[in-house]
């Protein structure tokens, strides 16, 4: 059987926590003895506008069930309010030993049509705003030698989706962020990963379509939950994850086509090698670029 999953002692900070995903990562870190900062804006699916009330109720849900938590207001879409959502926990609670990258907005457009405002305020919160928020919650983990990050990509940003290209690059730039993180966190115990969730939230209702009543947020908990514990002693990875499904998502490398380093193949050569070039029945799954500049020397060492 295996052992109950507890977070007694952690503090866990979980951004965009006022509803949806967030909402649903906080109440069952809680209900398992973490002490959470609750940190929503309040604002629109857009990111305009903001409120309290949103973050209130979800820390008022937790302390009702007997748990501890404190709310917190900022927008990760700031330097400043990156830090004061970390100053929140270390004032509440003395440490930080966890956080969720989940807030989010959409601004959704055809690229021919998408104006560079509208990129800016989307890499703002989800990209950027990772930054904001793990930037000094890292400085923490890193002094005390543990952590745990868990990055909210997406399909968007992993495939692509039509009308997306601001959120899929921020959500594409979420996936490199954590592989880093999980190279220079490994000798601190500092665990880093990534989810693309499919659920229904206010982001995604429309999106989803006949398909959102089939994808509940509650679905997803359980891998956040897994992959914020001690328990979880994976780094440097990708999960698909809704509905019930729970996948891995990763980018590889294949054997390809080797042209000889005594020469310089031309656009003829790579045509007539196109489909070698693009075989992927074999391939590796590089724990970082050295290993796949390792692959090169391979090919040259014959």
């Amino acid at each position: 059987m295996t052992e109950q999953i507890t977070f007694d002692g952690r503090v866990a900070i979980i951004t965009g926590a006022g509803g949806g995903l967030g909402e649903t990562y906080a109440l069952d870190l809680a209900r398992r003895g973490a002490r959470v900062v609750v940190n929503d804006l309040g604002g629109s699916v857009d990111g305009s506008g903001s409120s309290e009330s949103a973050a209130d109720r979800v820390v008022s849900e937790i302390e009702e069930a007997g748990g501890e938590a404190v709310a917190n207001y900022d927008s990760v879409s700031t330097e400043e309010g990156g830090a004061a959502i970390v100053q929140s926990a270390i004032d509440a609670f003395g440490t930080v030993d966890i956080v969720v990258n989940n807030a989010g907005i959409l601004r959704d457009k055809s690229f021919a049509n998408m104006t560079m405002a509208e990129v800016e305020a989307v890499i703002d919160v989800h990209l950027k705003g990772a930054f904001y928020v793990s930037s000094p919650a890292f400085g923490v983990m890193k002094d005390k030698g543990y952590g745990r990050f868990v990055f909210t990509s997406s399909g968007s940003g992993l495939f692509g989706n039509f009308g997306q290209a601001n959120y899929g690059a921020a959500k594409a730039g979420l996936m490199g962020l954590s592989n880093v993180l999980a190279i220079e966190g490994a000798k601190y115990d500092i665990k880093s990963n990534a989810i693309a969730p499919v659920a229904k939230t206010r982001m995604t209702e429309d999106l989803l379509g006949p398909m959102a009543d089939l994808v509940d947020p509650e679905q997803v908990t359980a891998m956040v939950v897994y992959l914020c514990s001690e328990a979880n002693q994976h780094t440097h990875e990708i999960f698909t994850v809704g509905g019930g499904r729970y996948g891995r998502v990763f980018v590889g490398v294949n054997q390809g086509w080797f042209a000889g380093s005594d020469g310089v193949a031309n656009a003829e050569d790579v045509a007539a090698h196109i489909d070698e070039i693009r075989d992927i029945t074999e391939f590796q799954i590089p724990s970082n670029s050295n290993e796949e500049i390792m692959m090169l020397g391979q090919a040259m060492a014959g």
